[in-house]
């Protein structure tokens, strides 16, 4: 028997963002409430399966994390199903730590993009 309304959806959000380098503990509802722009209120609430995000951001959810869209929603199909899947190119990445590095860097300013491209370009 579920503890909350929407713990399964929680589950599945929490699982997403440790595979996409979201903080853990404490951390994650700062930024998970930067990242999609809500109260950190409103985050603490998607990850404990108090609410459900509105559609319109379980989609973008899906989409800036790589995930399939009917996994996140519903949890049929799997985390990187093709199936509704909103990414344009299935299997875009061709493993888990090169998906996991791409959520990171997603996550960084356009000024720490730079100096790690910089970086990377020197090696």
């Amino acid at each position: 028997m579920r503890s909350t309304p929407h713990e399964d959806f929680a589950q599945r959000l929490q699982q997403v963002l440790d595979y996409s380098g979201f903080p853990k503990g404490r951390a994650r509802t700062g930024a998970l409430a930067l990242r999609y722009n809500v109260s950190r209120e409103t985050a603490r609430k998607w990850l404990t399966g108090l609410t459900l995000p509105e559609l319109t951001r379980i989609i973008s959810i899906a989409e800036q994390q790589n995930v399939s869209l009917e996994w996140l929603a519903t949890g049929r199909g799997t985390l990187q199903g093709e199936s509704l899947s909103v990414r344009e190119e299935p299997g875009k990445y061709g493993d888990p730590d090169e998906l996991h590095l791409v959520g990171l860097v997603r996550r960084l300013t356009r000024k720490k993009r730079r100096a790690l491209l910089e970086l990377l370009d020197a090696h």
